[in-house]
Parts: structure tokens; C-alpha cells; sequence
């Protein structure tokens, strides 16, 4: 027997077209999925996509596929799905590594990040720095070793939206027109890993929401950004391809139980009737 476990996200840091493409660094909080594989026979609920990636391993390793007639996936998670929390990387990521380890190996990063890809578009949670990340392709194309003390108030929207929808969208033009507020918020984010700046960082953040705002609105946004600079937040961030917006706050400066009280009162409730909360840690399947 072997386990695994994958942080979700709280939608993304940035994403959007940037460096030459639509790319993510995305924001991994303390909230996991936990996957275990050991010998059994497999459960007729299991997770497809999970099934699936315990075969791509196997395949990754040499491996007959025979054996995974064999082997049983059991999780343990309670990330929302369908709201742009990673929920499925989560899943895959740490099914991976579980499937692995159990037959005696560890895969890398980009062991994961390529198998991960294989099957769908892929939250850049499964590396343990803060990584602009092609979703898409799989390649890394920056890497900050920088872990933000940042606290998330997240906002849970009822509405649900898959992933593979949100791709499936004609999506270039409204990313081209977003593109200069992207190259801004790529400055601010490069300018808070080197200076461990949590400012800064909302800035990127910030920017990036509003750039997303052409792609796939979000309900009250103008008020959450009122509330943002009522309360002198960090900044704000949102699922850039789902329905989640966290609120960026530093746990030395900021009364989390009073912004929490706000977000309680219409009309955020009524928009947002799920309030989460979390905090940044470093990404990676553990």
C-alpha cells in the first residue's frame, strides 16, 4: 500500500496570455486530495480519470497493464469539483505518485507534469515552487522559490464549471486583448518572488481577475474590489476557469474574522454562499 496527497488551488495567481501563450502559476492552499493504491480489487465508484492515470503509470513504467486489474484506488477528498480549485489535478497528481510509490518508484516533477497533461489540461499545484506553468503542453517556463505568507478568504459560488468546457471556448481573442494587463501582472509577480514583497503579489493578482473578467465573469467583482481597497487587502484573485474568488489577506495586518463577517452580509451571501478559509503553502504531491 502506498499514499499520495496533492494541494488544491484557489484558482489561479495569474493566468492568461503571457510569455507567448495562455499560461498559470497557480495557488496552492492547505486543503488536499489523499489518494491511496494498494492491492485489491477496484471499486466500481473509483474516479476515472484516476483509473486512467493508474494505467498511464503503469505504461510510464513498462509495466503490464494486466497488473492493474489488481490494484485499488481509494480517496480522500473534499475540494469542490467544478468550481476552479484543481480539485481534478488533485485527484491524478496524487493518484500518480500513489501508483508509483506502491510498485516501488517516485516520479519526478516533470514525470508528473507530463503524465498529468496526458489526460487534461493540468494545475501547476503538482510542483512545489510557484511555477508558470503551459497547462496545456506541460512545459515550465519560470520557477520562483518563494512561499508567500498569505492568508485566502475563498467565496464559493454555487454555479459549477467544468474544466474541459472553459477550453473548449474560442478563447484567443478576449486572451490578446487581456494581454498587456497580463504582462503587468507577470512584472508585479517576478517583482514580489524577488523582493518577498505580499503586495506585490496582489497587484499580480489583481490584474489578473481583471483581465479574466472578459473571459469569464464573476458576479459583484466591482464590490469585491471596492472591499478590497475599503479594507486595504492585498488584492484579490479568481478561477480563472471556474467560479471560486479568494481574497488575498497578510494574517499580521489583516482581522480575517471581520472581512469574513462582510463577506457574510448580502449581497456577497447571496452570490457567495460558501465562505472558505485557507492559507498559501508550497505546492508539490507529498
Amino acid at each position: 500500500m502506498a499514499e499520495a496527497c496533492c494541494p488544491a488551488s484557489c484558482g489561479e495567481l495569474i493566468q492568461g496570455w503571457v510569455r507567448g501563450g495562455e499560461h498559470l502559476v497557480s495557488c496552492p492552499i492547505d486543503w488536499f486530495s489523499t489518494v491511496e493504491v494498494r492491492e485489491g480489487t477496484p471499486l466500481e465508484r473509483e474516479r476515472p480519470r484516476m483509473r486512467a492515470m493508474l494505467g498511464a503509470v503503469l505504461r510510464h513504467l513498462h509495466l503490464p497493464a494486466a497488473l492493474g486489474d489488481g490494484l485499488r484506488i481509494e480517496v480522500d477528498s473534499t475540494i469542490p469539483v467544478g468550481k476552479g480549485m484543481a480539485s481534478s489535478t488533485a485527484d491524478i497528481a496524487a493518484t500518480a505518485q500513489a501508483t508509483a510509490r506502491h510498485l516501488g518508484h517516485e516520479l519526478s516533477e516533470s514525470d508528473l507534469a507530463a503524465l498529468c497533461v496526458g489526460l487534461e489540461p493540468t494545475d501547476s499545484t503538482l510542483f512545489r515552487e510557484l511555477t508558470l506553468f503551459d497547462h496545456k503542453a506541460g512545459a515550465v517556463l519560470a520557477r520562483h522559490d518563494w512561499l508567500p505568507e498569505v492568508e485566502l478568504l475563498i467565496l464559493e459560488s454555487p454555479e459549477r464549471l467544468l474544466t474541459s468546457d472553459y477550453h473548449r471556448r474560442d478563447r484567443r481573442a478576449p486572451l490578446l486583448e487581456g494581454a498587456p494587463l497580463l504582462a503587468r501582472a507577470w512584472h508585479h509577480m517576478e517583482l514580489a518572488a524577488r523582493n518577498a514583497d505580499a503586495r506585490e503579489l496582489g497587484q499580480a493578482t489583481t490584474l489578473s481577475a481583471i483581465a479574466s473578467q472578459r473571459l469569464l465573469v464573476k458576479p459583484l467583482f466591482s464590490e469585491l474590489l471596492a472591499l478590497v481597497e475599503q479594507e486595504a487587502l492585498l488584492g484579490l484573485n479568481v478561477a480563472h476557469s471556474g467560479t471560486v474568488v479568494g481574497l488575498l489577506l497578510d494574517p499580521a495586518r489583516h482581522d480575517r474574522e471581520r472581512i469574513a463577517a462582510l463577506l457574510s452580509r448580502p449581497p456577497f451571501c447571496q452570490h457567495y454562499p460558501r465562505l472558505h478559509r485557507a492559507r498559501m503553502v508550497a505546492g508539490g504531491v507529498r
